[in-house]
């Protein structure tokens, strides 16, 4: 079906793109179809020119919908197995570079439980090497499209269901016992959020030696995913690591840009 023939559609995609700077058009239409779903149905229509006039009455309705097309499904050490890999396959041999500076670009990083959890495993590595005075070096920066989340990952604190994944000896050693969960300061320092768009912002600048885009890619059409590889390709140092999630693959002449480090666990080198 042409969704964009569907009266009112192309309104709305006109109003997500000016008032919020959300790009649908490389998201995958049945993926972005069914989120609009959602919202039109919380909301009791079934066209989308009632929707659009739903929005033009309730500006707070726009941002449940742009929460509902960014996804924002994470828990802290999600997929436990994938952490656990780059603990230790990955951080070692970054924290024994000559690097003066480690970044590391957490994209589409959500409310900040993931960027906090790779900050997590730099710490522990440092403690168990006696080399935390060299802490400072590490700079994880979290980046995502929508504020809300970006202000829930400054806060740094968490739920007990963002949990689920934590091995009780990382949850212990780096977040409060007392609700809210917030993580200690030694992360809080070492990581930062800003707003970027994966579709249609340059990568932050700087080398960076391990980029996480981890249950993002899969949402896009092929030309978008191709674009976001070249854009991750370009952000990292030479013989930097890329993780991606489960269910994603590289394609195109993203498989010439990268070498499996452990293909299970979709955790790649930069060629």
């Amino acid at each position: 079906m042409n969704f964009e023939a569907e009266p009112g559609y192309p309104e709305l995609m006109q109003k997500i793109w000016l008032e919020r700077g959300f790009r649908c058009a490389s998201y995958k239409d049945q993926c972005l179809r069914r989120r609009i779903a959602v919202r039109m149905r919380a909301r009791g229509v079934t066209t989308y020119v009632d929707y659009v006039d739903v929005l033009e009455h309730d500006r707070l309705e726009l941002d449940r919908l742009v929460d509902t097309l960014t996804i924002n499904v994470t828990k802290l050490f999600r997929n436990w197995d994938v952490y656990s890999t780059i603990a230790a396959r990955v951080v070692p041999a970054l924290w024994a570079g000559p690097e003066r500076e480690l970044r590391v670009w957490s994209a589409g990083c959500s409310s900040g439980d993931e960027t906090y959890s790779i900050a997590a495993l730099f710490h522990r590595h440092a403690e168990a090497t006696e080399t935390l005075d060299d802490f400072g070096r590490l700079h994880v920066l979290g980046t995502d499209i929508d504020r809300a989340s970006l202000a829930a990952a400054q806060r740094g604190a968490f739920d007990e269901a963002d949990f689920a994944d934590t091995p009780s000896r990382l949850r212990a050693r780096y977040f409060s016992a007392e609700p809210p969960f917030t993580v200690s300061d030694e992360l809080r320092r070492a990581v930062s959020f800003a707003r970027s768009d994966l579709l249609s912002d340059p990568p932050p600048a700087g080398s960076h030696s391990l980029v996480v885009c981890r249950n993002v890619l899969i949402y896009f059409d092929r030309a978008a995913q191709e674009r976001v590889f070249a854009s991750l390709h370009s952000a990292l140092a030479p013989n930097g690591y890329l993780v991606l999630g489960r269910v994603e693959a590289l394609i195109g002449p993203a498989r010439s840009m990268f070498v499996a480090v452990d293909a299970r666990e979709r955790i790649y080198r930069k060629r």
